[in-house]
């Protein structure tokens, strides 16, 4: 094993306390627990299981691959687990960086006081110890990355499965209200739920409502005509909704054609559909 790393392998199993004592206050002191996200018997409980890991892979020698060799295996799991929870708790990068980077001091400072007379040694192995934990740092901080793009990606697939309930509105008449900008992949969502619908409820007839959709283009257009077809596969006819008159002369100048039945308000549609399928509404006299 390198002399530098020998030194800091022995800083952690013999100094260990002191380290973990000084690393948990500088941790609090910059806001680790992230206002009482963590709680302080977690926050050093992850702090001396990641000492223990380093001080095993130390022990165990660093080779060309850094921490990326499988000595650091336990240590690198356990930035997993801290980074993926940070990024579900809506840490900030800054706040969970501050995990390993902050162990630095405490190191250092362990490291002069073993040295006091001797700066070149304070030098060497401080510069080894630095990289080593900017190298920790920076895994963390990829961890973190990666886990914060993956609960964006979930929240926008919830967000989706939100924006696009589809409604029964009579028996064999369902009502999908559209709301948003539709591209590829809400297209996706929206058909996989209107089809699921169309197949539970035995649906007759599906209205698209577009009334919030802020414009239609040609693109916006072949997505609801590939919803619309897929739904015809299904058995089930469609009507459309919602056009608004800016909305109208937008479809007209692009020339962009639906080729489906349209109506301009939500009440016009399920009258439509209420007439396709034999049935009529009557107003029930009063009793007096």
């Amino acid at each position: 094993m390198d002399g530098g790393l020998a030194i800091l392998a022995r800083l952690v199993e013999t100094k260990g306390d002191a380290l973990l004592t000084r690393w948990r206050e500088l941790l609090l002191e910059a806001g680790a627990s992230g206002g009482g996200r963590i709680k302080d018997a977690e926050l050093q409980k992850q702090c001396r299981e990641f000492l223990q890991a380093l001080g095993t892979a130390l022990n165990a020698g660093v080779d060309a691959r850094g921490v990326a060799g499988p000595e650091f295996a336990s240590a690198r799991a356990l930035l997993d687990e801290v980074s993926r929870s940070r990024a579900a708790q809506g840490f900030s990068p800054r706040e969970t960086a501050t995990f390993v980077f902050s162990l630095k001091g405490p190191l250092f400072e362990q490291l002069r006081d073993q040295f006091a007379d001797d700066a070149v040694t304070v030098s060497n192995v401080g510069w080894e110890m630095s990289q080593l934990i900017d190298q920790l740092g920076l895994y963390t901080m990829e961890v973190f990355q990666r886990s914060r793009e993956e609960v964006v990606r979930r929240q926008q697939e919830e967000i989706a499965e939100l924006s696009t309930p589809v409604v029964k509105l009579w028996n064999g008449i369902l009502a999908l209200p559209l709301i948003g900008t539709l591209d590829s992949a809400r297209t996706q969502v929206v058909m996989e739920n209107l089809l699921q619908a169309i197949v539970d409820q035995s649906a007759e007839l599906a209205i698209i409502d577009i009334t919030g959709v802020p414009t239609v283009d040609t693109l916006v257009a072949q997505h609801l005509l590939k919803t619309i077809a897929a739904a015809r596969l299904m058995g089930a006819d469609c009507i459309i909704s919602g056009i608004r008159p800016q909305i109208a002369q937008t479809m007209v100048h692009l020339g962009v054609e639906l080729d489906v039945v349209s109506k301009a308000t939500l009440a016009d549609a399920l009258a439509l559909a209420f007439q396709r399928t034999g049935r009529t509404v009557v107003r029930k006299a009063a009793k007096g």
